[in-house]
């Protein structure tokens, strides 16, 4: 598959997947929740529909679905790309406030999915 054509697919579910983990994130901490936990919840949401729909189109090979191999890589990225953005959102949060959090976290969720696309490409749905 060409790399313009899942880097094209890839954006377009991000895009997707970052809607709805920034949308329960900031639903979330408005109603009072911490910014971490409000953060995680969100990326869970997202993690969740970006398996499948990346799994399922973008780095499919001849139709076949993500199995428990490609699970088990999966949450391994996602774990670690949920910490970091976890720590860097709760950093922002201590420093500039709540609606710096929600300001600067597509900043931050946009610099991990350059490499999450990297990692999913050439070791996740491998």
């Amino acid at each position: 598959m060409s790399l313009l054509r899942q880097g094209r697919h890839f954006a377009l579910i991000g895009v997707a997947q970052w809607l709805l983990d920034w949308g329960v994130m900031v639903m979330l901490s408005r109603s009072g929740a911490p910014v971490a936990i409000a953060n995680v919840a969100g990326r869970v949401c997202g993690a969740l529909l970006g398996f499948w729909m990346n799994g399922s189109i973008t780095f499919s090979r001849g139709g076949a679905r993500p199995g428990w191999p490609q699970l088990a890589r999966y949450v391994i990225l996602w774990c670690a790309n949920a910490a970091m953005s976890t720590i860097a959102v709760s950093m922002i949060d201590a420093s500039l406030g709540l609606r710096g959090a929600w300001f600067f976290k597509p900043l931050i969720d946009g610099i991990l999915a350059i490499g999450s696309f990297l990692a999913s490409r050439h070791w996740v749905y491998r």
